[in-house]
């Protein structure tokens, strides 16, 4: 069975805007819509769902996803197709570079630093937001995340670490889990028998 090419459920409703939400509000309905594949015009869709139905034939099926991507390459269920089917084909570096072009993306339409290294818990899209965040910034929130565990994988245990690191920074009560990865980080070199 083939992975569904975009979905996406979040589990939290958007937060009410306030004074300096209101900028994020039209991206945040937008996004939640598109990720849902909203938006998306018919020929992107008809190439994503032409891709899944492929799935098992891996040139077919990346070559939809690439035709999708030339045509809607800022609409993220088409990030997240290919990000999917790359990971699901354990074609990790290729979902991490999806990953990173998503981040840097995302960072912008959220009026981010598009280096994530320089993104503040204090900026207007994370304050006082670490019980439930908006569709973008947990967007971006995942995505990072993705990013550090696919270079945990890779075996690029510092830049894993330095997102992870990041990634608890962004979300303290750690809504994302990222303290499972930490947790994973802790224990790299450890036998089980070790504590």
């Amino acid at each position: 069975m083939s992975p569904p090419a975009f979905s996406q459920h979040p589990d939290t409703p958007p937060l009410p805007m306030s004074g300096d939400d209101v900028a994020l509000g039209g991206f945040d309905e937008w996004l939640d819509s598109a990720c849902l594949g909203g938006d998306l015009p018919p020929a992107v869709a008809a190439d994503l769902q032409s891709a899944a139905d492929n799935y098992r034939f891996d040139e077919v099926a990346e070559s939809y996803l690439v035709q999708a991507y030339a045509r809607a390459p800022d609409h993220p269920a088409v990030h997240i197709a290919l990000y999917r089917f790359y990971f699901y084909k354990n074609r990790l570096s290729e979902a991490l570079v999806v990953a990173q072009r998503c981040l840097t993306k995302t960072a912008v339409d959220l009026g981010l630093p598009t280096d994530w290294q320089k993104v503040a818990p204090d900026h207007v899209v994370f304050a006082g937001h670490a019980e439930s965040y908006a569709p973008a910034p947990r967007f971006y929130l995942f995505t990072l995340k993705g990013c550090a565990y696919l270079n945990m994988r890779l075996g690029n245990l510092d830049q894993g670490r330095a997102l992870v690191a990041k990634l608890q920074t962004l979300d303290p009560t750690n809504k994302l889990g990222g303290a499972v990865l930490q947790g994973i980080l802790d224990r790299v070199g450890k036998n089980d028998d070790d504590d």
